[in-house]
């Protein structure tokens, strides 16, 4: 454990100690990353050359146009959060499946993946959902775990779902394009809503008590005027994710440009629901910035804590740990998904994304795993983050909009059965890596081994380039007595080639003497008009 100095598991142990202890993540990070760097320097375990780096890491930050996709996003989300665009959506879907038991389940489920298609922000898809689906199944006779269970569950698809902002983080963290990482949650995403929706429908079919289909003067007739009504809410839904997610996958747009494609699609929407004012625009700005700093800061305190571990050889002590699992690849994924899982017991996705990711990548490709697999596995497991007890933000965004008669321990015990759906997943993809690589296109796989890089030769230009492209035949001689003036002096000579007869050319070098400068012998493509060699008298 200590082949690398004691200074690395000091390091990462103390910035485990700081951050359970309640300190802010950010200044956590930084202070241990100076610290233990001062430490270094005076022990001599730590080059202070590494701290210029410093600097030029936090302008790197700052400048990093993959980032600038968070605050876009973020804006987003929370203009659709205010303009209320779901409430008519979840009207409509509640209406639709509410004669069947559980329909206003499958309507939070998916409305749930709607909205995160949309807006990728838990707190967005959480909070509305609740305030206007709980009210309803609680007063129709749903039970209380299901409900709450339910509704917190398809809030945290939105961080699978593209455009998360997970998927954004943990591209910028693992070197891959955000754009792959998009394209390798979409299956994975897909079948998790289907794990949803394949729970409820169990739960319905044994106990349908638990989930009462709504009475008929409340959910109304299923004719075309409530088909008209869902597509109504539906269609601006599909094309802000055409905007968004489409200009990605077609190439039209980077991420960052189509965050903003998103915003002014988010605006538009607004106003054609004539609720776009100045109130929602300073509000949903005030999150964006608020959300934005505290990623930025966490970015900057990690970025001064792996310095300094790495400046330690603390990569290459994690590596090694790792390195010495059993199982291969399989062994170092299992393994890597419980430690993330319990650390999301305590640490936000943010956290666990700038500070364990980076330490854990470099293990990962040495094994040979690839890296946009590793991403959206991770992410697939930080969404159970969102659904922990007790600390689950999901959970506290329900508790506080929940009504008093529902019971913290109630919404806890309803969040088990859907950690469980989604921790499936995880074992799904770990086993099926199918499921992500898929979706990307790869081009051909080509052994490095195998390439050669052949240099053009000029024949006698320079020594021993004779052959190559200069080989005889093939642009005539410049370099002949009486040619272009004197014997060239530079290289070898070519290279004598035998007549007919298989004696050797009259006019090669005799040793001693000057070679020749010369692009090949005569013949050919002929010698250029003016350049010939006079002919050798008899």
């Amino acid at each position: 454990m200590f082949f690398y100095g004691p200074l690395p598991p000091l390091m990462f142990v103390s910035m485990i100690f700081f951050m359970l202890y309640g300190f802010p993540v950010a200044f956590s990070l930084g202070a241990v990353g100076l610290t233990f760097g001062i430490i270094g320097v005076v022990t001599g375990h730590f080059p202070e050359a590494f701290l210029a780096a410093l600097p030029h890491r936090v302008f790197g930050i700052l400048s990093n146009d993959i980032l600038l996709a968070i605050p876009f996003f973020t804006l987003m989300g929370a203009i659709l959060e205010r303009a209320k665009l779901a409430e008519d959506l979840l009207e409509g879907m509640g209406k639709l499946f509410g004669s069947i038991p559980g329909g206003l389940a499958y309507a939070v489920i998916i409305v749930g993946a709607l909205l995160g298609a949309v807006t990728g922000t838990v707190a967005a898809s959480v909070l509305t959902m609740g305030v206007i689906s709980l009210p309803i199944m609680l007063r129709y006779g749903y039970n209380q775990r299901l409900a709450t269970g339910v509704i917190a569950a398809s809030g945290t698809i939105a961080q699978l779902i593209p455009p998360s902002l997970v998927l954004v983080v943990l591209a910028d963290q693992l070197g891959r394009s955000v754009g792959d990482l998009y394209k390798g949650a979409l299956l994975p995403a897909s079948v998790q809503v289907a794990l949803f929706l394949l729970f409820v429908l169990g739960v319905s079919i044994v106990r349908p008590k638990l989930m009462p289909p709504l009475p008929k003067e409340i959910r109304g007739d299923l004719n075309l005027r409530l088909v008209a009504q869902v597509l109504i809410g539906i269609v601006p839904v599909l094309v802000l994710m055409f905007l968004v997610l489409g200009t990605i996958f077609l190439g039209l747009a980077t991420p960052t440009e189509s965050g903003a494609l998103g915003v002014v699609g988010a605006l538009l929407l607004a106003a054609a629901n004539r609720r776009l004012t100045f109130g929602l625009l300073g509000e949903a700005m005030a999150r964006t910035a608020q959300l934005t700093s505290m990623v930025i800061f966490i970015l900057i305190g990690a970025t001064v804590f792996t310095l300094v571990f790495q400046g330690m050889d603390g990569g290459r002590w994690i590596e090694h740990l790792l390195d010495q699992l059993p199982g291969g690849q399989i062994g170092f994924l299992i393994f890597v998904n419980l430690f993330i899982f319990f650390l999301a017991f305590f640490l936000d996705f943010f956290e666990i994304a700038f500070i364990v990711i980076p330490l854990l990548a470099p293990a990962a490709e040495n094994l040979g795993i690839d890296l946009v697999w590793f991403g959206v596995l991770i992410c697939i497991n930080l969404q159970t983050s969102f659904m922990h007890p007790p600390f689950g933000f999901a959970l506290f965004y329900l508790r506080s909009i929940a009504p008093k008669e529902v019971r913290t321990k109630q919404i806890y015990l309803g969040a088990i059965p859907w950690l469980g759906l989604q921790l499936t997943l995880v074992a799904i993809v770990i086993f099926s890596p199918g499921l992500v690589t898929s979706m990307l296109k790869r081009g051909p796989m080509v052994d490095p081994s195998t390439v050669q890089i052949v240099t053009p030769g000029v024949g006698g230009l320079a020594g021993g380039l004779g052959g190559g492209l200069g080989q005889p035949g093939s642009l005539g001689q410049l370099g002949q007595p009486g040619a272009l003036g004197q014997p060239g002096a530079l290289g070898q000579p070519a290279p004598a080639q035998p007549d007919a007869g298989g004696a050797s050319d009259s006019s090669a070098t005799a040793p001693g003497t000057p070679p020749p400068v010369g692009l090949g012998q005569p013949g050919g493509l002929g010698v250029p008009p003016g350049l010939q060699a006079p002919a050798p008298s008899p």
